[in-house]
């Protein structure tokens, strides 16, 4: 199989699966900093995973999302809401727009490429809470990618309808070491334990019946 695609690699265990699950039509992974409190220990992880599949690896920055967009992800982790993954805790932590705006950076860049696809790892415990992980915007935006470019670009989205916990065992299967990866949204050394992410992370590993290798403070 030809490697036609482009990954939006965040460094997370979504995009890390999809990283390895696609890894032989995958030419390039691209992680975006924009200036959220956990970017830094991400992309770490993210160029981690890359070198040991022999993927090239580009981090893109996008600083003026911190500087004009409004968003607790982009405040500081004293802003980051501590409970449950739901739409009335995780709310404030929606970026505008994010994944519309680094889909259009990655279809630019794929095309420039001469790649076909555009791959990204929304899931269906997002939908509740980040309008641009939904199934409508998913389709929509790679309508958009292919009306947009001469290649046709299109958007490749295999985990839309499936769950964390799902993901988890796929990841199992593929033998990723889930480590190196990072998804607490206050980006200590440490994963916080207490916000949103790291409680829906935990639940994943649960739900899979596994064992979370990463440490976390409580």
């Amino acid at each position: 199989m030809s490697k036609d695609s482009i990954i939006i690699l965040s460094g997370g265990m979504d995009s890390t699966t999809l990283l390895h699950y696609k890894k032989d039509r995958i030419a390039l992974a691209v992680s975006f900093d924009y200036g959220s409190n956990h970017n830094a220990r991400e992309i770490e992880c993210a160029k981690w995973q890359c070198q040991s599949l022999g993927i090239e690896h580009l981090v893109i920055p996008l600083a003026f999302m911190a500087e004009y967009f409004k968003s607790s992800l982009l405040s500081g982790s004293d802003a980051i809401p501590k409970g449950n993954y739901d739409l009335e805790n995780m709310k404030s932590t929606v970026v505008p727009f994010r994944n519309g705006i680094m889909l259009s950076v990655a279809c630019g860049l794929a095309e420039s490429r001469g790649l076909k696809h555009v791959m990204m790892a929304n899931h269906g415990g997002d939908h509740a809470i980040y309008p641009d992980c939904r199934p409508e915007f998913a389709k929509a935006m790679s309508e958009a990618m292919k009306t947009g470019t001469y290649d046709g670009i299109t958007l490749i989205d295999p985990f839309t309808q499936i769950t964390k916990g799902d993901i988890a065992l796929l990841g199992e299967k593929l033998g990723i070491d889930y480590s190196h990866t990072y998804s607490c949204y206050c980006g200590g050394e440490k994963h916080c334990g207490s916000c949103g992410t790291c409680k829906e992370r935990k639940q994943a590993f649960e739900a899979a019946g596994l064992e979370d290798p990463v440490e976390y403070e409580g």
